[in-house]
């Protein structure tokens, strides 16, 4: 009877440790596929440095394209490309949202750099838009008034 317990306990050892290894291997890369704490960040502030942007530059080689005014704050569609040659990613913030960081687009080389989405916004602000290109980064950003709340 004693050697059935402790078949059954290695055999279930070797069941569940390679599962909690492979979780915290799982674990680990999302941490490094999305950077959660960023995400997460209630001030534009922070999210900028949370994700290492440091001084931006202001540049009208960012084109945003986005409603003046929203009926209505949960599905507003925001369009960005942009024109800076080697841009490597796009962040796209909303001001006033709960969590500003909305998304953010990586570009392989010789990617086209041009995003649609439809993002939610708490109340009228500014969308945010930040790029990196040639390791330097640009924002350009667009007044949206929203008629009816998006994050309530």
């Amino acid at each position: 009877m004693q050697r059935r317990l402790i078949l059954k306990t290695i055999l279930g050892a070797m069941i569940l440790l390679p599962m909690q290894v492979f979780a915290k291997a799982n674990d680990k890369l999302s941490n490094m596929l999305w950077n959660k704490s960023a995400f997460e960040s209630e001030k534009i502030s922070v999210t900028t440095s949370k994700l290492n942007i440091s001084h931006e530059t202001v540049s009208q080689a960012i084109e945003i394209i986005a409603p003046d005014k929203a009926e209505n704050g949960a599905i507003v569609q925001v369009q960005v490309t942009s024109h800076l040659p080697n841009t490597e990613s796009i962040v796209i913030l909303a001001e006033h949202n709960p969590t500003p960081l909305i998304a953010e687009f990586i570009f392989s080389v010789n990617a086209l750099p041009f995003v649609v989405t439809r993002i939610k916004m708490a109340d009228s602000a500014a969308i945010k838009v930040i790029v990196k290109a040639d390791g330097q980064f640009f924002t350009n950003s667009k007044n949206v008034e929203v008629l009816s709340n998006g994050c309530g």
